[in-house]
Order: structure tokens, then sequence, then C-alpha cells
């Protein structure tokens, strides 16, 4: 029986990447994006289910989790990849706005699904929760202070969340990519990541053994030593 998934994110880079690969090898996956068109694109590549969703919006995340289960029957994996960086500015420029902005996409968002997620697959007592995080969480970077600060919220909450998930048999995974080439950055960095290979960690992460459990999936661009 295929498994379901659900992907946050899933419209540009790691995350689309994850989704093709997904499917590819036979998941059924529900994908999700704020860009309807790009998502569009994405279901009819890969034959994925999927809405569009935009996870600033304080209500979206549990109705995203409901929406995905109902059509899934069920989630198996959920992938939390979604993410917003506005960008790199010193502390005394940052306006309320833009951490607010940050904040709902880079934690609220997250927690919120993976706490539908582990009511729904505790009571059954099966499944795996990724958190996509970021190496950031593990360095530090002037004008940064924004997106690092958030990253380290959701990498704070992924080990409070292992440790409640285990207790009912529930897999939870924080992914730590380094340097990526995507759009997610304003410039072309080839010596980065390729997203599919990014992707590709992570899908071999959800095909681990029954009897193991990946706590912390960490890797890097070979050019990366902030660590």
């Amino acid at each position: 029986m295929s498994r379901t998934v659900l992907v946050t994110g899933a419209t540009r880079g790691i995350g689309r990447e994850a989704v093709k690969q997904l499917c590819a090898q036979g998941f059924t996956v529900f994908a999700t994006g704020r860009d309807s068109q790009l998502l569009k694109e994405l279901k009819k590549e890969t034959g994925c289910l999927g809405e569009p969703f935009n996870l600033s919006e304080p209500d979206a995340p549990v109705a995203l989790y409901a929406a995905a289960s109902a059509v899934l029957g069920g989630i198996d994996i959920l992938i939390n990849y979604a993410g917003f960086n506005p960008g790199k500015e010193p502390i005394v420029d940052v306006p309320a706005e833009r951490l607010d902005a940050s904040y709902a996409i880079n934690f609220r968002a997250p927690y919120l699904l993976c706490r539908e997620a582990l009511r729904e697959m505790g009571a059954r007592r099966s499944g795996h929760i990724l958190n996509v995080i970021s190496t950031i969480a593990r360095t530090s970077a002037p004008n940064y202070s924004t997106y690092c600060s958030l990253k380290y919220a959701l990498h704070g909450f992924t080990l409070c969340l292992i440790k409640e998930a285990r207790m009912v048999n529930v897999k939870v995974t924080g992914v730590y990519p380094g340097g990526t080439d995507t759009d997610f950055r304003p410039e072309d960095r080839p010596d980065y990541l390729k997203p599919e290979s990014a992707a590709k960690m992570i899908v071999q992460c959800t095909n681990a053994p029954e009897d193991v459990v990946v706590h912390e999936l960490v890797y890097r661009p070979m050019i990366e030593s902030n660590f």
C-alpha cells in the first residue's frame, strides 16, 4: 500500500524536487504552496495531488492538514519545507511587520502542522514528521537575525517534538541542509547543493528501516566551512 505524504513549500526548490522524487517512488503526495500556477504545473508533471495554501494566514495550517488528510485518507509522512527568507538587514533596521511575517511561515505554520500530525499519527502510533530547518540554526551570521532566530526556534521546537513523539511511536527528523542553489536566494550559487541532491537526502530519510529513526540530518556543500 502506498504511503501518503504532505509536503509544504512544494512549488519551488527542494520541496518541488522532493515531490518529484517521492511520486517517482510510488508515494501518494499532497503538495502545497502559494503559487497556484506552479502547483498546477507540478501536479501535471508528477501526478501528485494538492491545493494552494498561504501558510502565513493564521487558520491556514490547520485547514491544510485537514484537507490533505481527508484527500489522502490519513497522512503517513509530513514534510515541513515551506520557508520565508526576508533578506539580510541589520537588527536596527528590522520592522516589526517583517519579523511577524517571518514568524508566521518559519515557525508558527510548521508548529501547528506538527501539532495536527502528532494528534493523528500518535493516535495510530505510526508516522514520520520531518522539519526542514537549515544549517543556519547551527551557526550565526550578521544581518541575518530574523531568519536565523526563527530557524533556531524551529530547531528547539523539533528537539521537544522528538521526545514527545517518541512516546507515541512517531518518528521526527530535523533536517539541516546547507547552502542550496535555489531561487530562495537572490544570486546564483552553482557551487552550492543542487536542489535535487538536497531533496534526495530527505527522501532517503523517509525510506529508513522501520527500526531506525534519524533525529538529525545535517548536510552541506563541500565549499561550506561555517560549522
